[in-house]
């Protein structure tokens, strides 16, 4: 039996990893300079935008505001978001799972800070669907740490072997399957598919199979 499925957020419900990375892109060209994009993305969860905005300013030199900077990077992704949808084959799933309650609880687990996942799911109208949610900032360490599932099991009330995490990265596969959960993951665009070996199974996105396919296949 499964009792609860957790999600991870960035990349998995909605690709902000996409928007991430074209914020950044756009704020070099705004320096006439082009992003190094090998190594732009972190193998763990958490906020390195501190060490993205050093490398900004060491390629700029003299003269770089990182106060205008970061408004302007930020304002350009927020634009983005406005018009930002779930990942593809999510809402169906969301619909689908739906019909599987009570007995199927949801949640997500994110290395996101709680504000950042609550406002992105609110704005695409997902909020409502997941009975809880556990975030980066309640939790002392980030994926691939399993600190931030094993609260999410805590707050639905779960043990592990009742419930199937879906991720979009490695370190995210490490941190649910570390919880004890089974994982299925959705590679994200922006890694290759053969780093996820690791997971129970892995698809080329939710829109390729029905979530009812899907935890038979990991049941």
């Amino acid at each position: 039996m499964i009792d609860a499925l957790i999600f991870d957020f960035d990349g998995l419900l909605m690709d902000t990893e996409s928007t991430l990375l074209e914020s950044w892109r756009y704020e070099w060209q705004e320096h006439g300079l082009k992003l190094p994009v090998d190594g732009f993305f972190a193998d763990h969860g958490g906020d390195v935008n501190e060490q993205r905005y050093a490398s900004l300013a060491a390629a700029v030199g003299a003269g770089y505001d990182r106060t205008a900077s970061h408004a302007r990077r930020t304002a350009y992704r927020e634009r983005l978001h406005a018009e930002l949808e779930p990942a593809p084959g999510i809402r169906a799933w969301l619909d689908e799972a739906a019909g599987l309650r009570p007995a199927v609880e949801l949640a997500v687990a994110s290395s996101s800070p709680e504000s950042w996942v609550h406002d992105n799911l609110r704005r695409a109208g997902l909020l409502s669907c997941f009975t809880v949610t556990a975030c980066g900032n309640e939790v002392s360490a980030h994926k691939p740490d399993p600190a931030v599932y094993r609260l999410a099991l805590e707050r639905l009330g779960v043990g592990p072997e009742r419930a199937v995490a879906f991720e979009d990265t490695p370190h995210g596969v490490a941190a649910a399957q570390a919880a004890g959960l089974r994982c299925v993951a959705i590679p994200n665009a922006h890694l290759p598919v053969e780093r996820f070996g690791a997971a129970d199974l892995v698809l080329p996105s939710a829109a390729s199979a029905t979530l009812r396919t899907v935890l038979d296949k990991v049941s």
